[in-house]
Formats: C-alpha cells, sequence, structure tokens
C-alpha cells in the first residue's frame, strides 16, 4: 500500500487531477434532480463506450474491402469465438444508444432544461443525436450485404437531389460514381475515426457544460425563469437543498446504466447480429431493403407521399426540423419549465412522438413492400378452387406461377403491396381487370410484356371468382344495357 500510495503522489503531483475529479463528484445537485428522471445522459454516455469498446475489437477482424467486408463478417459470426456476440452487442448497443439518446432530448426538452444558462448544452446535444443517427447510418452500410448495398443506392439518390452541388455531395460520399471498394473505405473511415471522435469531443464537452452550469432542477410550476436572477436562484437552491453528485446521485446513473447494458447483452445473446444478409450484387434489382429502425419513419413517410412531394420532404423537412431545435433555446430562454404551463409543448412532442411510433410502427411490417417468398411458400387455398372449371384452375396457376401473391393476399395470405383480392371481383368489371393488368397503374408495374393472351384470359376467369358467395360480382352496367336492347329490340328494329 505504501508502494501504491508513492505512485499515486508521484502521477498527482504532475497531472494535478484530484482536485478537478473532487469538485466534479461532489459538486452539488437540487435534491429532486438525484432521481431516476435524470439517468437516461449517464446511460448515453455508458453506450457510447461499449460502442467504441465493441468497434474497435470488431475492427481488429473487419476488413473495409468491398471484396471482403461480406466474407470478413462471415467469419466473425461462424469462426471466431463470440464473435457473433461481439457483433451483436455492437448491433444492439446502437439501436439502444438511438432509444435512449431520444429518451433523453425528449425528457429535456419536457423539462425545460435548454432554457438559460444550457442553450449551448442543448444545441450540443441536438448535434450528438445527430452523430448517432450517422453512426447507425454508416455502420448499417459496413454490413455491405444486399440490403446495405441498395440502401446507400437509395442515400445516394436522395443526396443527389440537393440542388446545384447534389451530384459533387454524392461523387464525395461514393469515392467516385459508383459504389465501389471507395465507398467501403470512406464509411469506414467515417465511422470509424471521423465520428466517434467527434462524439467524444461533443460528449466531453456536454459534460463539462453539465457540471459547470449543474444539473437542471426539477421543474416546479410557477418557477419562472429569468437571465436576471437565475443564477442566483440556482446557487441559492443548492446551497440549502443540494446534495453531492457522489454518491446520492451517481448510484441510480449507475444501476440504470448497468440495467441499460445487461439488456443490450440480453438481446444480443437471444436475437444475434444484424446479418449480413446477401453478398451484395449490383445485377439483383428485384430487392426491397429496408432501413434499420431509426429511419423506419422516413421509409414509410416516403412510401406514403405522392412522387411530387418526395423531394420536398427530403429536402424540407429535416433541415426545418433541425433549424427549431438549434433556435429553441434562444426563443424560449426564458419563462415556465414546468410541463403543468407549457401545453404547446406537451402537444408538440406527443404529436411528434405518435407520429415517429406510428411511421415506424408502419415500417416494420411495410405494407408497400412485397413477401418475396409468399408465392412458393403459400399455396391458393383450395376453397377458392372447390368446383372450379377448368379455365379457373389453369388461371390460379397463372396468378401462383407469376408471383401475384408478392403483392396480393388471397386469404388472408401472401404480400400487402397491393389490395388483397378476395373481394376483387365485387370491385372491377371484366374489362377493368384486363386493363388493369396489362397496362398497370398506381403502384402496379404492367404485365403486358409478361403475359399471353391466354394467360389473361385464364387470370381473369380466376379472379372473377374471387367474391364473397352472398355477394354478386360487378358488372360492366353499359354492356349489360347494350345486351339487353340487342336481347330486346325496339319497334324500329323489329321492322
Amino acid at each position: 500500500m505504501r508502494r501504491i500510495k508513492e505512485i499515486y503522489d508521484w502521477l498527482e503531483q504532475r497531472l494535478q487531477l484530484e482536485g478537478p475529479v473532487m469538485d466534479a463528484a461532489l459538486h452539488p445537485v437540487p435534491r429532486n434532480t438525484a432521481s431516476w428522471w435524470y439517468v437516461f445522459g449517464s446511460a448515453a454516455f455508458t453506450l457510447l463506450f461499449v460502442q467504441i469498446i465493441t468497434g474497435i475489437l470488431l475492427a481488429l477482424v473487419y476488413v473495409p474491402s468491398a471484396g471482403q467486408a461480406w466474407s470478413s463478417l462471415n467469419v466473425l459470426n461462424h469462426q471466431l469465438e463470440l464473435g457473433w456476440f461481439l457483433r451483436a452487442m455492437h448491433g444492439w448497443g446502437s439501436n439502444f444508444m438511438v432509444a435512449v439518446v431520444l429518451v433523453h432530448m425528449a425528457q429535456v426538452f419536457m423539462f425545460g432544461s435548454y432554457k438559460y444558462p444550457r442553450e449551448l448544452t442543448w444545441i450540443l446535444g441536438i448535434f450528438l443525436l445527430l452523430m448517432t443517427l450517422g453512426m447507425a447510418f454508416t455502420g448499417q452500410v459496413l454490413r455491405f450485404d444486399q440490403d446495405a448495398y441498395w440502401g446507400l443506392g437509395i442515400g445516394a439518390s436522395i443526396i443527389s437531389r440537393v440542388p446545384v452541388i447534389g451530384g459533387s455531395l454524392v461523387h464525395l460520399l461514393l469515392g467516385g460514381p459508383i459504389i465501389a471498394g471507395a465507398t467501403l473505405s470512406r464509411f469506414f473511415a467515417l465511422h470509424v475515426f471521423v465520428i466517434p471522435a467527434l462524439m467524444l469531443l461533443f460528449a466531453c464537452l456536454h459534460v463539462w457544460m453539465v457540471l459547470k452550469l449543474g444539473i437542471n432542477e426539477w421543474p416546479m410550476p410557477g418557477r419562472i425563469v429569468r437571465r436576471s436572477t437565475y443564477l442566483q436562484e440556482y446557487h441559492k437552491l443548492t446551497h440549502e437543498d443540494g446534495v453531492p453528485f457522489v454518491p446520492v446521485a451517481l448510484w441510480k446513473d449507475a444501476v440504470f446504466s448497468a440495467a441499460v447494458v445487461a439488456t443490450v447483452a440480453v438481446f444480443a445473446f437471444a436475437f444475434g447480429p444484424y446479418g449480413p444478409s446477401g453478398t451484395p450484387d449490383p445485377t439483383i434489382i428485384q430487392t426491397v431493403p429496408k432501413p434499420d429502425f431509426f429511419f423506419l419513419w422516413i421509409y414509410a413517410a416516403l412510401a406514403y407521399l405522392p412522387p411530387s412531394l418526395e423531394t420536398p420532404f427530403i429536402l424540407i423537412v429535416p433541415v426545418i426540423g433541425i433549424v427549431l431545435l438549434l433556435a429553441l433555446p434562444f426563443y424560449a430562454a426564458e419563462g415556465e419549465k414546468s410541463w403543468y404551463r407549457r401545453p404547446f409543448a406537451v402537444l408538440v412532442l406527443c404529436t411528434v412522438a405518435i407520429s415517429w411510433g406510428t411511421l415506424t410502427h408502419l415500417g416494420t411490417f411495410t405494407p408497400w413492400s412485397p413477401h418475396m417468398d409468399a408465392w412458393s411458400g403459400d399455396p391458393v387455398p383450395s376453397r377458392y378452387l372447390h368446383d372450379a372449371t377448368p379455365l379457373v384452375r389453369q388461371g390460379a396457376v397463372v396468378f401462383q406461377s407469376k408471383q401475384c401473391r408478392n403483392c396480393h393476399s388471397v386469404g388472408g395470405v401472401g404480400g400487402q403491396r397491393g389490395p388483397a383480392l378476395d373481394s376483387i371481383a365485387t370491385r372491377m368489371t371484366e374489362d377493368q381487370m384486363i386493363r388493369q393488368i396489362l397496362e398497370g397503374g398506381g403502384n402496379m408495374p404492367a404485365y403486358g410484356k409478361n403475359l399471353s393472351p391466354p394467360e389473361v384470359t385464364a387470370l381473369v376467369s380466376f379472379l372473377e371468382t374471387l367474391h364473397p358467395s352472398n355477394e354478386l360480382p360487378a358488372v360492366d352496367a353499359s354492356r349489360k344495357e347494350v345486351q339487353t336492347s340487342q336481347a330486346n329490340p325496339g319497334p324500329e328494329l323489329k321492322k
């Protein structure tokens, strides 16, 4: 122990860290803020270190090469001891970190923690959120499987829509005109060096300002923030009703952070790593790349928007949202912090949360995406073919072999990109079905060049049988009128 004390004194004499560390550990915080509502920031900081540690270990094996990236991930998954678990910890840690940062930002917004004098703390938090999302996106690209390849292609097409500089941005991002080895090298540099370095810098500044400006007090109704008096009131509060950060507040941060890391480990062990799926192949265009959950809301929103609004939404809405968040502490720096006295803030947060949650949920089951194995795994229910004519049975074969089940369900089974066909005969006449099949429309492609006339006839015959037993199929009223007039000609036609 004497030797250890001598080493400690030698280091302390030169580094002089004891004073700042003790000040940080024992600085007083308001008693009410030493609660479970203030643990999300520490958990996000802990997850950042988990990501850095697991990322360093993965980088020892991962090869950022277009020809070897996919195979190196499979080596981690199947050949190295616990390599799959390491990948799973990194992947699920990314998901949890995004979720925790989002919850932390929502809590900061509701508690008014962005108000004077913590404006810069809020701004750094916004940049940390954006960099967390950037880490998630670049990490998804590094999987370099089929989803990552085409997902990157979609991302590049989005960036290309930026006026004037879109083409240059794409070239800078991809390292050339196409997705190739240079692309992966750039994303590897961003994911492993650039973004983590910036995140560490911003996170340390964020923590430094929290220590210097103090943890935001519990928002009490009627406690107004005024620039002229707030600092004096805060110091009076911490002096009269304050507790040292260590151990009163720290133990809750430590327990929650440990619980989050343990949950990440449980998810990693139970569900395993993300991918990689199929090898990246630019010749396979019949693919439906889907982003990780934190970008699913954009995926869903773009799918539901008409094509004419896609570019304005992509280029305008995110920019407006980021600008409003950055400007928030400047036009709302004073006033009430309590959510009881800020109904508009509560309404905004609830609207954003519900919209984000709804779009994310829609993105999980993607009603606009085909089920690419529906045709082979789900036969046409036998009840639709009971007592069917040979032509109708042939139409069912065409329906199955041409993979119509990828996008349309029958009997509740199949794709959901297009409408269910269980009652299609009550909505469309024979001529309308033929025109829709041959010419397409909406989000349905034209199959005029893929089906022969006999196949179209058989397919329509099968579709005409798809209607509830208590409902008659749709009939072309004009054709019925012509047939009636031909069967019962007028007096002049009889002559």
